[in-house]
């Protein structure tokens, strides 16, 4: 079988292949850009797994006229940059020792090492440079079948590192058969190590969580998460059924949102609780503030944008249970296109310091109950000689 994909066949692919085809060497593309070849999908990286050690791969790159990147030279990645399109080159390898969260590596001369040292049978398909594919344990048929299943022991892949637990769910909401439900012998082995989530950074259960959340509909993972005690081990009091509801009149699959949701009673700790970015803490912060504040829709424009006005409105009527009626949106642009037209210059100097903010809110104010329609002479009416 071979693969059918338009990044086979740029030049910057056909050159780096070309670097190892010149020197004799095995190498063949891994993972995710494999996988999603042969489902039809788009791959954001191409990764390349080899024969040859990080400094022969260097050697025969720079002597190619290539930039080379030592991006984790010590487990065996090194970067190749051709037409500002990075290559991610790893050598086979096969765990010598593991905690949980690292791993000890040796290299291999062998790519059946390197697949057994993977997590799933989906992510262990290999194709070489003509796109034909190399299937060492079984992962195509897996694939075809939406199946996610460990590689070998589940258990043993799972206390190689804790995190495979995350990606076992967030592999099942992206490329699993809800229908068929998670493998039973997976599922069993991540309920039961559960409590090694406990020793991976917050940043990496963080990222996870977000990628799951981004799937389509990641409702069916979550279910599962929630049933087996897994969802705790992130967030105290998650609350799976206000997400369910607010997936089903969102618009577009939204992680952030989707998690403003989830967070239940811990929304306010959630960017500490998965170590978001503060852009990403900050926007659950405001969705929920205002999701649960008694503003109007117009006001929710105003102050979140319509997009994510929109989506503060929809999370209101998930944690209510309520139906979000449409005629909302138009509310939400008014007040996203809404611009206040007083600004502190024009009540300056009759008001300063603590009073000048306190004026401005005090205007806003009449000028938002207003529907957006006070203009600025009739606001500054309101207010005269440094009082209302």
């Amino acid at each position: 079988m071979k693969l059918s994909a338009e990044w086979l066949s740029l030049p910057s692919t056909r050159q780096v292949m070309d670097v190892f085809a010149n020197a004799g060497i095995e190498a063949y593309f891994v993972g995710g850009c494999v996988r999603n070849a042969l489902i039809g999908a788009s791959a954001s990286d191409i990764d390349i797994s080899t024969a040859a050690r990080p400094e022969v791969v260097t050697e025969i790159a720079e002597r190619a006229g290539l930039q080379v990147v030592q991006t984790g030279t010590s487990h065996g990645t090194v970067t190749v940059i051709v037409d500002r399109t990075p290559f991610e080159i790893t050598t086979f390898r096969k765990d010598v020792e593991t905690d949980g969260r690292r791993a000890v590596v040796a290299f291999s001369d062998r790519l059946e090492d390197d697949a057994r040292r993977r997590d799933f049978t989906m992510n262990a398909i290999y194709a070489d440079a003509e796109g034909q594919v190399v299937d060492p344990l079984g992962g195509l048929q897996d694939l075809r079948a939406r199946k996610v299943r460990f590689i070998d022991d589940p258990e043993m892949r799972i206390r190689e590192d804790y995190l495979r637990i995350l990606r076992f769910f967030r592999f099942y909401a992206w490329y699993g058969d809800p229908s068929e439900g998670p493998d039973p012998e997976a599922l069993a082995a991540c309920a039961s190590l559960a409590g090694g989530l406990d020793v991976i950074s917050k940043e990496r259960l963080g990222s996870e969580v977000v990628k799951l959340l981004s799937a389509a509909d990641p409702a069916p993972a979550i279910g599962a998460m929630e049933s087996t005690g897994i969802l705790s081990h992130l967030i105290p009091a998650p609350d799976s059924k206000t997400l369910f509801l607010f997936m089903h009149d969102e618009r577009g699959c939204d992680p952030i949102a989707r998690l403003a949701a989830m967070a239940g009673a811990s929304w306010s700790e959630i960017g500490e609780l998965l170590r978001l970015s503060n852009a990403q803490t900050k926007r659950i912060m405001s969705l929920r503030e205002a999701a649960e504040s008694t503003w109007g829709a117009g006001e929710v424009g105003y102050r979140l944008g319509e997009t994510d006005g929109q989506a503060a409105l929809r999370l209101r009527s998930a944690l209510f249970e309520q139906a979000y009626s449409d005629e909302l949106d138009t509310e939400i642009a008014k007040g996203a296109g809404a611009t206040f037209p007083v600004s502190a210059r024009d009540i300056m100097p009759a008001f300063e310091g603590p009073a000048l903010g306190a004026a401005l809110k005090r205007l806003e104010k009449i000028w938002i109950e207003s529907d957006f329609e006070a203009d600025k002479p009739s606001l500054l009416s309101r207010i005269s000689g440094g009082a209302e």
